[in-house]
């Protein structure tokens, strides 16, 4: 075999080799979220929700659309509020898409309606959805 064969072969395939390194580090990857502090986060927000304790409940919804919230910014979603960022983020990140919407909306009843208050159920069922839309995410 000629020897200058054998050298541009070699180098063909060290140029192959290079083009799959740098293609495989630039490659976009997820969010590396912080799993743990998240958990912390989701466990403090569940703790705080406490049966018998009407304000309570209002606070852990708020609290728990707040983290969703965060995730979604940390992956990079684009919207200027959450609702804007679920409906770019959609059906395939999320599980239970209408249950986000749903505890989404009880947080911007919370906030907007000052005749709302929501009950200990309402708060628990939210509570759940958000911890399945983190666990979705890749967050918890």
């Amino acid at each position: 075999m000629d020897p200058s064969l054998l050298i541009f072969l070699l180098a063909v395939v060290i140029i192959g080799i290079l083009i799959l390194v740098a293609i495989n580090l630039t490659k976009k990857r997820g969010p590396m979220f912080d799993k743990e502090n998240y958990q912390i986060d989701f466990l403090r927000i569940e703790n705080s929700l406490q049966k018998g304790n009407d304000a309570s409940y209002a606070m852990a919804i708020i609290q728990g659309d707040k983290l969703l919230d965060k995730a979604l910014c940390e992956m990079g979603v684009p919207g200027r509020t959450m609702g804007d960022r679920l409906k770019k983020v959609g059906k395939e990140k999320f599980t239970q898409l209408n249950a986000v919407w749903h505890a989404h909306k009880l947080r911007n009843q919370i906030a907007h309606e000052n005749d709302f208050h929501p009950d200990y159920n309402q708060a628990k069922h939210a509570l759940e959805t958000f911890k399945q839309a983190l666990r979705d995410l890749g967050a918890i």
